[in-house]
């Protein structure tokens, strides 16, 4: 059971960034977002993703995890990125 609950807690929480990355791609304009809670994010993945692989191995919960953690690092990069273009922009 404890399976469950933690990966209903990994689909609620990767149910979230799909639109988050979408917001940025619209707005193409990161201000406003952390990369500070970004990274805080990822380790609290990388470190769930380990405790989870340590005890159970690769099994449907630690690949949600990587799901979830590849879905903050796209919308980080993509912070990234449109950062970079909208300094560019404003050099010009």
């Amino acid at each position: 059971m404890p399976h469950f609950f933690e990966a209903a807690m990994l689909v609620c929480f990767g149910a979230s960034w799909p639109f988050a990355i979408i917001k940025t791609v619209r707005a193409k304009n990161p201000a406003g977002k952390s990369y500070l809670f970004a990274a805080l994010v990822i380790i609290g993945y990388v470190a769930g993703c380990t405790a989870r692989f340590m005890r159970d191995g690769a099994d449907g919960v630690f690949f949600l995890y990587i799901f979830d953690m590849l879905m903050v690092g796209t919308d980080t990069v993509l912070c990234l990125y449109y950062r970079r273009c909208n300094e560019r922009k404003a050099a010009a």
